[in-house]
Protein backbone atom coordinates (compact mmCIF):
# COMPACT_ATOMS: atom_id res chain seq x y z
CA UNK A 1 0.00 0.00 0.00
CA UNK A 2 1.38 3.44 -0.89
CA UNK A 3 1.72 5.86 2.28
CA UNK A 4 -0.22 8.57 2.61
CA UNK A 5 0.73 10.81 5.39
CA UNK A 6 -1.09 13.87 5.64
CA UNK A 7 -4.42 11.45 5.23
CA UNK A 8 -2.96 9.43 8.10
CA UNK A 9 -2.13 12.82 10.13
CA UNK A 10 -5.48 13.88 9.64
CA UNK A 11 -7.55 10.41 9.93
CA UNK A 12 -5.60 10.53 13.64
CA UNK A 13 -6.42 13.75 14.24
CA UNK A 14 -10.03 13.18 13.10
CA UNK A 15 -9.99 10.47 15.17
CA UNK A 16 -9.91 12.55 18.43
CA UNK A 17 -13.29 14.40 17.56
CA UNK A 18 -14.86 12.55 15.22
CA UNK A 19 -16.85 8.80 15.98
CA UNK A 20 -13.96 6.67 14.29
CA UNK A 21 -12.34 9.44 12.28
CA UNK A 22 -15.35 9.54 10.12
CA UNK A 23 -19.08 11.21 9.42
CA UNK A 24 -20.08 7.95 7.36
CA UNK A 25 -18.61 4.30 8.43
CA UNK A 26 -17.66 3.06 5.22
CA UNK A 27 -15.17 6.16 4.75
CA UNK A 28 -13.31 4.66 7.24
CA UNK A 29 -11.46 1.90 5.34
CA UNK A 30 -12.78 -1.16 7.82
CA UNK A 31 -13.41 -3.60 5.00
CA UNK A 32 -10.29 -2.91 3.18
CA UNK A 33 -7.69 -2.13 5.52
CA UNK A 34 -5.31 0.94 4.95
CA UNK A 35 -6.10 4.60 5.75
CA UNK A 36 -8.96 6.71 4.46
CA UNK A 37 -7.79 9.18 1.74
CA UNK A 38 -9.26 12.68 2.79
CA UNK A 39 -9.80 14.15 -0.92
CA UNK A 40 -9.58 18.33 -0.78
CA UNK A 41 -10.67 19.07 -4.67
CA UNK A 42 -12.41 16.90 -7.58
CA UNK A 43 -12.99 18.07 -10.84
CA UNK A 44 -14.34 16.32 -13.93
CA UNK A 45 -13.57 12.12 -13.37
CA UNK A 46 -10.59 12.85 -10.79
CA UNK A 47 -10.00 13.45 -6.84
CA UNK A 48 -7.13 14.78 -5.30
CA UNK A 49 -6.04 13.99 -1.88
CA UNK A 50 -4.72 15.57 0.77
CA UNK A 51 -1.18 14.21 -0.20
CA UNK A 52 -1.84 15.65 -3.80
CA UNK A 53 -2.31 12.21 -5.44
CA UNK A 54 -4.91 12.84 -8.53
CA UNK A 55 -7.56 9.47 -8.92
CA UNK A 56 -9.86 8.73 -11.26
CA UNK A 57 -13.28 8.21 -9.01
CA UNK A 58 -15.67 5.55 -9.46
CA UNK A 59 -17.62 6.06 -6.71
CA UNK A 60 -18.91 9.68 -7.87
CA UNK A 61 -20.00 10.72 -4.05
CA UNK A 62 -21.95 7.24 -4.18
CA UNK A 63 -23.66 8.24 -7.18
CA UNK A 64 -24.77 12.10 -6.91
CA UNK A 65 -21.90 13.43 -9.45
CA UNK A 66 -23.11 11.73 -12.94
CA UNK A 67 -21.40 15.15 -14.62
CA UNK A 68 -18.14 14.61 -12.64
CA UNK A 69 -16.75 16.48 -10.12
CA UNK A 70 -17.37 20.62 -10.29
CA UNK A 71 -19.18 21.25 -13.25
CA UNK A 72 -19.22 24.52 -14.06
CA UNK A 73 -22.77 25.02 -14.70
CA UNK A 74 -23.59 23.44 -11.87
CA UNK A 75 -20.96 25.21 -9.81
CA UNK A 76 -22.63 28.58 -11.40
CA UNK A 77 -25.59 27.96 -10.33
CA UNK A 78 -24.50 26.79 -6.54
CA UNK A 79 -22.86 30.18 -6.57
CA UNK A 80 -25.48 32.63 -8.14
CA UNK A 81 -28.08 31.10 -5.49
CA UNK A 82 -25.92 31.41 -2.42
CA UNK A 83 -25.51 35.19 -3.07
CA UNK A 84 -29.08 35.10 -2.95
CA UNK A 85 -29.00 33.50 0.43
CA UNK A 86 -27.94 30.32 1.79
CA UNK A 87 -31.39 29.58 3.94
CA UNK A 88 -35.25 31.19 4.03
CA UNK A 89 -37.06 29.12 5.87
CA UNK A 90 -40.09 29.81 3.48
CA UNK A 91 -41.59 28.51 0.05
CA UNK A 92 -39.00 29.45 -2.87
CA UNK A 93 -39.70 29.34 -6.63
CA UNK A 94 -36.46 26.84 -6.98
CA UNK A 95 -38.69 24.37 -4.62
CA UNK A 96 -41.44 24.26 -7.40
CA UNK A 97 -39.33 23.84 -10.17
CA UNK A 98 -37.33 20.63 -8.63
CA UNK A 99 -40.38 19.18 -8.22
CA UNK A 100 -41.79 19.50 -11.69
CA UNK A 101 -38.43 18.62 -12.40
CA UNK A 102 -38.69 15.56 -11.20
CA UNK A 103 -42.86 14.84 -11.49
CA UNK A 104 -41.92 15.62 -15.52
CA UNK A 105 -39.25 13.00 -15.54
CA UNK A 106 -41.17 10.35 -14.44
CA UNK A 107 -44.04 11.25 -16.39
CA UNK A 108 -42.30 11.01 -19.43
CA UNK A 109 -40.66 7.34 -18.52
CA UNK A 110 -44.38 6.72 -17.87
CA UNK A 111 -44.99 7.81 -21.27
CA UNK A 112 -42.66 6.27 -23.16
CA UNK A 113 -43.75 2.98 -21.42
CA UNK A 114 -47.69 3.51 -22.28
CA UNK A 115 -48.48 3.73 -18.48
CA UNK A 116 -50.02 6.47 -16.07
CA UNK A 117 -47.68 8.47 -14.09
CA UNK A 118 -47.04 6.94 -10.57
CA UNK A 119 -45.67 10.47 -9.61
CA UNK A 120 -48.06 13.26 -9.05
CA UNK A 121 -46.69 15.58 -5.67
CA UNK A 122 -43.52 15.01 -3.84
CA UNK A 123 -42.33 16.70 -0.98
CA UNK A 124 -38.62 17.39 -1.01
CA UNK A 125 -36.46 16.59 2.31
CA UNK A 126 -32.74 16.60 2.92
CA UNK A 127 -31.43 12.63 2.56
CA UNK A 128 -32.24 9.49 1.30
CA UNK A 129 -32.52 8.18 4.90
CA UNK A 130 -35.38 11.07 5.77
CA UNK A 131 -36.94 10.04 2.46
CA UNK A 132 -37.77 6.52 3.12
CA UNK A 133 -38.73 7.35 7.05
CA UNK A 134 -40.87 10.10 5.94
CA UNK A 135 -42.08 7.46 3.14
CA UNK A 136 -42.75 4.99 5.68
CA UNK A 137 -44.43 7.28 8.11
CA UNK A 138 -46.95 8.25 4.96
CA UNK A 139 -47.67 4.36 4.54
CA UNK A 140 -48.33 3.52 7.97
CA UNK A 141 -50.56 6.51 8.80
CA UNK A 142 -52.46 5.96 5.37
CA UNK A 143 -53.20 2.38 5.93
CA UNK A 144 -53.49 2.51 9.55
CA UNK A 145 -51.28 -0.61 9.58
CA UNK A 146 -47.97 -1.03 11.83
CA UNK A 147 -45.50 -3.32 9.82
CA UNK A 148 -43.05 -3.39 7.44
CA UNK A 149 -41.85 -5.85 5.09
CA UNK A 150 -38.15 -5.29 3.87
CA UNK A 151 -35.13 -7.28 2.08
CA UNK A 152 -32.36 -8.54 3.71
CA UNK A 153 -29.91 -6.98 1.91
CA UNK A 154 -31.54 -3.52 0.95
CA UNK A 155 -30.58 -0.60 2.69
CA UNK A 156 -32.98 1.97 3.57
CA UNK A 157 -30.77 4.53 5.31
CA UNK A 158 -30.47 4.54 9.12
CA UNK A 159 -34.16 4.16 9.70
CA UNK A 160 -34.80 2.12 13.35
CA UNK A 161 -37.10 -0.06 12.38
CA UNK A 162 -35.44 -0.88 9.31
CA UNK A 163 -31.98 -1.47 11.09
CA UNK A 164 -32.85 -5.32 11.36
CA UNK A 165 -31.08 -8.32 9.59
CA UNK A 166 -33.01 -11.69 8.62
CA UNK A 167 -33.28 -14.79 11.06
CA UNK A 168 -33.02 -18.46 10.07
CA UNK A 169 -36.29 -19.92 7.96
CA UNK A 170 -38.20 -18.29 5.43
CA UNK A 171 -39.56 -15.66 7.30
CA UNK A 172 -38.37 -14.16 10.16
CA UNK A 173 -39.41 -10.87 12.59
CA UNK A 174 -36.18 -9.05 12.59
CA UNK A 175 -33.86 -8.40 15.09
CA UNK A 176 -31.92 -5.65 15.76
CA UNK A 177 -29.09 -4.68 14.03
CA UNK A 178 -27.62 -2.42 15.71
CA UNK A 179 -27.48 -1.06 19.26
CA UNK A 180 -29.64 1.39 20.07
CA UNK A 181 -32.56 -0.12 18.26
CA UNK A 182 -35.13 -1.17 20.33
CA UNK A 183 -36.55 -5.02 20.15
CA UNK A 184 -39.96 -3.39 19.44
CA UNK A 185 -39.18 -0.84 16.76
CA UNK A 186 -37.29 -4.16 14.81
CA UNK A 187 -40.69 -6.35 15.68
CA UNK A 188 -42.40 -3.92 13.30
CA UNK A 189 -40.40 -5.32 10.64
CA UNK A 190 -39.89 -8.55 8.41
CA UNK A 191 -37.13 -9.09 6.58
CA UNK A 192 -37.43 -11.79 3.91
CA UNK A 193 -34.99 -13.03 0.90
CA UNK A 194 -34.50 -10.72 -1.71
CA UNK A 195 -36.16 -11.89 -5.10
CA UNK A 196 -38.32 -14.83 -3.05
CA UNK A 197 -41.77 -14.24 -3.57
CA UNK A 198 -42.98 -17.68 -2.00
CA UNK A 199 -41.55 -15.41 1.48
CA UNK A 200 -43.13 -12.59 0.49
CA UNK A 201 -46.30 -14.52 -0.13
CA UNK A 202 -45.54 -16.25 3.18
CA UNK A 203 -45.54 -12.90 5.22
CA UNK A 204 -49.08 -11.77 3.86
CA UNK A 205 -50.44 -15.08 4.57
CA UNK A 206 -49.41 -14.59 8.42
CA UNK A 207 -49.31 -10.33 8.97
CA UNK A 208 -51.39 -9.74 6.15
CA UNK A 209 -53.75 -7.52 7.84
CA UNK A 210 -50.94 -5.97 9.79
CA UNK A 211 -48.68 -4.80 6.73
CA UNK A 212 -48.95 -1.43 6.13
CA UNK A 213 -46.14 -1.38 3.39
CA UNK A 214 -43.29 -3.77 1.09
CA UNK A 215 -40.39 -1.33 0.97
CA UNK A 216 -37.97 -2.40 -1.62
CA UNK A 217 -34.50 -0.69 -3.71
CA UNK A 218 -35.52 -0.63 -6.88
CA UNK A 219 -32.50 -2.28 -8.12
CA UNK A 220 -30.45 -3.30 -4.90
CA UNK A 221 -27.01 -1.48 -4.90
CA UNK A 222 -26.21 -1.81 -1.13
CA UNK A 223 -25.12 -5.44 -1.45
CA UNK A 224 -23.43 -4.86 -4.92
CA UNK A 225 -25.53 -4.69 -7.96
CA UNK A 226 -28.65 -7.64 -7.61
CA UNK A 227 -31.05 -6.79 -9.83
CA UNK A 228 -34.73 -7.86 -9.34
CA UNK A 229 -35.69 -10.84 -11.19
CA UNK A 230 -37.84 -10.48 -14.51
CA UNK A 231 -41.19 -9.53 -13.02
CA UNK A 232 -40.27 -9.15 -9.03
CA UNK A 233 -41.24 -5.91 -8.63
CA UNK A 234 -44.46 -6.17 -10.36
CA UNK A 235 -45.08 -9.31 -8.51
CA UNK A 236 -44.87 -6.89 -4.87
CA UNK A 237 -47.06 -4.94 -6.10
CA UNK A 238 -49.88 -7.25 -6.56
CA UNK A 239 -49.22 -8.80 -3.79
CA UNK A 240 -49.17 -5.53 -1.18
CA UNK A 241 -52.55 -4.49 -3.49
CA UNK A 242 -53.68 -7.42 -2.61
CA UNK A 243 -54.21 -7.63 0.97
CA UNK A 244 -54.41 -3.38 0.85
CA UNK A 245 -50.86 -2.74 1.55
CA UNK A 246 -48.64 -0.38 -0.06
CA UNK A 247 -45.21 -0.71 -2.43
CA UNK A 248 -42.64 1.84 -1.41
CA UNK A 249 -39.69 1.63 -4.50
CA UNK A 250 -36.78 3.10 -3.08
CA UNK A 251 -34.58 4.57 -5.77
CA UNK A 252 -32.31 6.57 -3.49
CA UNK A 253 -29.03 5.22 -5.48
CA UNK A 254 -31.00 4.21 -9.33
CA UNK A 255 -33.33 7.42 -9.65
CA UNK A 256 -32.28 9.68 -12.14
CA UNK A 257 -28.74 7.93 -12.57
CA UNK A 258 -29.54 4.30 -14.33
CA UNK A 259 -32.19 6.66 -16.86
CA UNK A 260 -33.90 9.86 -17.25
CA UNK A 261 -36.75 8.23 -15.42
CA UNK A 262 -34.40 6.02 -12.67
CA UNK A 263 -35.64 2.26 -12.31
CA UNK A 264 -38.81 3.14 -13.24
CA UNK A 265 -37.88 4.04 -16.95
CA UNK A 266 -36.15 0.51 -17.44
CA UNK A 267 -38.69 -1.59 -15.37
CA UNK A 268 -42.11 0.84 -15.10
CA UNK A 269 -44.07 -0.70 -11.85
CA UNK A 270 -46.56 2.05 -10.65
CA UNK A 271 -45.06 1.87 -6.77
CA UNK A 272 -47.54 4.01 -4.39
CA UNK A 273 -44.35 5.61 -3.27
CA UNK A 274 -40.97 6.34 -4.52
CA UNK A 275 -37.73 8.34 -2.85
CA UNK A 276 -35.50 10.23 -4.42
CA UNK A 277 -31.97 11.58 -2.86
CA UNK A 278 -28.31 11.55 -4.42
CA UNK A 279 -28.64 12.24 -8.34
CA UNK A 280 -31.18 15.11 -7.45
CA UNK A 281 -29.19 17.00 -5.28
CA UNK A 282 -26.45 17.30 -7.76
CA UNK A 283 -24.05 16.92 -4.88
CA UNK A 284 -25.84 19.26 -2.54
CA UNK A 285 -28.07 17.46 0.65
CA UNK A 286 -31.68 16.97 -1.36
CA UNK A 287 -33.69 14.22 -1.55
CA UNK A 288 -37.53 13.73 -2.17
CA UNK A 289 -40.10 11.20 -2.01
CA UNK A 290 -43.80 10.96 -3.45
CA UNK A 291 -46.75 9.38 -5.16
CA UNK A 292 -50.02 9.85 -6.13
CA UNK A 293 -51.88 13.04 -4.98
CA UNK A 294 -54.83 11.28 -3.02
CA UNK A 295 -51.96 9.11 -1.15
CA UNK A 296 -49.95 12.52 -0.77
CA UNK A 297 -52.50 14.40 0.77
CA UNK A 298 -52.54 12.58 3.88
CA UNK A 299 -49.25 14.90 4.56
CA UNK A 300 -49.83 17.62 6.72
CA UNK A 301 -50.87 20.41 6.49
CA UNK A 302 -52.99 19.31 3.86
CA UNK A 303 -53.67 15.77 5.93
CA UNK A 304 -52.80 14.32 9.39
CA UNK A 305 -48.91 12.81 9.23
CA UNK A 306 -46.77 15.35 9.98
CA UNK A 307 -43.27 15.58 8.56
CA UNK A 308 -41.60 18.94 7.98
CA UNK A 309 -37.58 19.96 7.72
CA UNK A 310 -36.15 23.56 7.71
CA UNK A 311 -33.59 23.04 5.38
CA UNK A 312 -36.08 20.89 2.90
CA UNK A 313 -36.49 22.57 -0.13
CA UNK A 314 -32.69 24.18 0.76
CA UNK A 315 -32.13 27.08 -1.76
CA UNK A 316 -28.59 26.02 -2.39
CA UNK A 317 -29.25 22.21 -2.85
CA UNK A 318 -32.09 22.90 -4.97
CA UNK A 319 -30.40 25.39 -7.58
CA UNK A 320 -27.27 21.78 -7.70
CA UNK A 321 -29.99 19.42 -7.87
CA UNK A 322 -32.51 21.19 -10.57
CA UNK A 323 -28.93 22.72 -12.83
CA UNK A 324 -27.75 18.74 -12.61
CA UNK A 325 -30.84 17.16 -13.49
CA UNK A 326 -32.03 19.40 -16.21
CA UNK A 327 -27.87 18.77 -17.47
CA UNK A 328 -28.88 14.96 -18.08
CA UNK A 329 -29.72 14.07 -21.36
CA UNK A 330 -30.54 11.37 -23.52
CA UNK A 331 -26.67 11.33 -24.84
CA UNK A 332 -25.09 11.74 -20.97
CA UNK A 333 -27.27 8.59 -19.79
CA UNK A 334 -25.58 6.78 -23.11
CA UNK A 335 -22.55 7.68 -22.18
CA UNK A 336 -22.79 6.42 -18.85
CA UNK A 337 -24.07 3.19 -19.62
CA UNK A 338 -21.20 3.12 -22.24
CA UNK A 339 -18.74 3.66 -19.65
CA UNK A 340 -19.98 1.33 -17.21
CA UNK A 341 -20.20 -1.72 -20.14
CA UNK A 342 -16.20 -0.53 -21.17
CA UNK A 343 -15.19 -0.57 -17.42
CA UNK A 344 -16.67 -3.61 -16.54
CA UNK A 345 -15.39 -5.65 -19.17
CA UNK A 346 -11.61 -4.30 -18.30
CA UNK A 347 -12.25 -5.49 -15.19
CA UNK A 348 -12.99 -8.72 -16.47
CA UNK A 349 -10.71 -9.55 -18.49
CA UNK A 350 -8.08 -8.71 -16.38
CA UNK A 351 -9.60 -11.05 -13.61
CA UNK A 352 -9.67 -13.70 -16.14
CA UNK A 353 -6.24 -13.19 -17.32
CA UNK A 354 -5.12 -13.46 -13.72
CA UNK A 355 -7.55 -16.67 -13.44
CA UNK A 356 -9.70 -15.21 -10.63
CA UNK A 357 -12.54 -16.79 -10.61
CA UNK A 358 -15.31 -13.41 -10.53
CA UNK A 359 -18.76 -12.15 -11.98
CA UNK A 360 -19.76 -8.68 -13.22
CA UNK A 361 -23.51 -7.75 -12.78
CA UNK A 362 -24.92 -4.26 -13.66
CA UNK A 363 -28.08 -2.60 -12.99
CA UNK A 364 -28.51 -0.22 -14.96
CA UNK A 365 -25.32 1.59 -15.63
CA UNK A 366 -24.54 0.95 -11.87
CA UNK A 367 -22.07 -2.53 -11.45
CA UNK A 368 -20.40 -4.82 -8.73
CA UNK A 369 -17.86 -7.36 -9.66
CA UNK A 370 -18.32 -10.15 -7.07
CA UNK A 371 -15.29 -12.80 -6.96
CA UNK A 372 -16.73 -16.33 -6.72
CA UNK A 373 -15.53 -19.72 -7.91
CA UNK A 374 -19.19 -20.13 -9.31
CA UNK A 375 -19.49 -17.17 -12.32
CA UNK A 376 -22.37 -18.88 -14.12
CA UNK A 377 -24.34 -18.70 -11.32
CA UNK A 378 -26.44 -15.68 -11.21
CA UNK A 379 -26.48 -13.84 -7.64
CA UNK A 380 -29.35 -12.83 -6.32
CA UNK A 381 -30.06 -12.26 -2.87
CA UNK A 382 -27.97 -11.38 0.23
CA UNK A 383 -26.42 -14.83 1.46
CA UNK A 384 -25.06 -15.93 -2.14
CA UNK A 385 -23.35 -11.95 -1.73
CA UNK A 386 -22.35 -13.09 1.94
CA UNK A 387 -20.67 -16.79 0.17
CA UNK A 388 -18.18 -14.28 -2.35
CA UNK A 389 -14.78 -14.54 -1.84
CA UNK A 390 -14.34 -11.23 -0.05
CA UNK A 391 -11.46 -11.31 1.01
CA UNK A 392 -10.04 -10.86 -2.41
CA UNK A 393 -11.53 -7.51 -2.47
CA UNK A 394 -8.92 -5.40 -0.38
CA UNK A 395 -5.79 -6.57 -1.92
CA UNK A 396 -7.99 -5.62 -5.29
CA UNK A 397 -9.02 -2.09 -3.89
CA UNK A 398 -5.63 -1.54 -2.83
CA UNK A 399 -3.61 -2.08 -5.73
CA UNK A 400 -6.03 0.41 -7.92
CA UNK A 401 -6.12 3.05 -5.31
CA UNK A 402 -2.13 3.00 -5.63
CA UNK A 403 -2.25 2.76 -9.48
CA UNK A 404 -4.72 6.32 -8.74
CA UNK A 405 -8.13 4.68 -8.97
CA UNK A 406 -10.66 5.14 -6.65
CA UNK A 407 -12.84 1.97 -6.03
CA UNK A 408 -15.89 1.78 -3.50
CA UNK A 409 -14.14 0.88 -0.25
CA UNK A 410 -16.30 -2.33 0.36
CA UNK A 411 -17.12 -5.31 -1.81
CA UNK A 412 -20.72 -4.57 -1.28
CA UNK A 413 -21.17 -1.32 -2.78
CA UNK A 414 -21.73 -0.85 -6.46
CA UNK A 415 -18.85 1.43 -8.97
CA UNK A 416 -20.24 4.71 -9.66
CA UNK A 417 -19.26 5.97 -13.67
CA UNK A 418 -19.74 9.59 -14.52
CA UNK A 419 -20.01 11.02 -17.67
CA UNK A 420 -16.70 13.31 -17.49
CA UNK A 421 -14.69 10.36 -17.79
CA UNK A 422 -12.42 10.59 -20.82
CA UNK A 423 -10.21 8.30 -22.67
CA UNK A 424 -7.08 8.96 -20.02
CA UNK A 425 -9.06 8.20 -17.07
CA UNK A 426 -10.17 4.78 -18.80
CA UNK A 427 -6.10 4.21 -20.04
CA UNK A 428 -5.57 4.65 -16.23
CA UNK A 429 -8.14 2.04 -15.21
CA UNK A 430 -7.01 -0.45 -17.78
CA UNK A 431 -3.47 -0.11 -16.70
CA UNK A 432 -4.36 -0.37 -12.97
CA UNK A 433 -6.42 -3.31 -13.81
CA UNK A 434 -3.93 -6.52 -14.47
CA UNK A 435 -1.62 -5.84 -11.42
CA UNK A 436 -4.83 -5.51 -9.12
CA UNK A 437 -6.10 -8.94 -10.46
CA UNK A 438 -2.99 -10.12 -9.57
CA UNK A 439 -3.42 -9.01 -6.04
CA UNK A 440 -6.77 -10.56 -5.75
CA UNK A 441 -5.35 -13.48 -6.95
CA UNK A 442 -2.51 -14.23 -4.41
CA UNK A 443 -4.83 -13.04 -1.68
CA UNK A 444 -5.61 -15.65 0.82
CA UNK A 445 -8.91 -16.21 2.95
CA UNK A 446 -8.98 -15.38 6.52
CA UNK A 447 -8.13 -18.61 9.17
CA UNK A 448 -11.44 -19.90 9.93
Amino acid sequence: MTDAPISAELFARAQRVIPGGVNSPVRAFRAVGGTPRFMVSGRGPYLTDADGKTYVDLVSSWGPMIHGHAHPEIVAAVQEAAARGLSFGTPTLGEIELAEELIGKLTAGAARAGVPSPLEEVRLVNSGTEATMSAIRLARGATGRSKIVKFAGCYHGHVDSLLASAGSGVITFGLPDSPGVTPAQAAETIVVGYNDLAAVRAAFEQDGSEIAAVITEAAPGNMGAVPPLPGFNQALLELAHEHGALLISDEVMTGFRVSEAGWYGLDPVAADLFTFGKVMSGGLPAAAFGGRAALMSYLAPAGPVYQAGTLSGNPVAVAAGLTSLRLATEAVYRRLDDHARTIGELASAALTAAGVGHRRQYAGNLFSIFFTETPEQPITDFDRVRATDTFRYGPFFHAMLDAGVYLPPSAFEVWFVNAALDSAAIDRIAEALPAAAQAAARAVPPAA
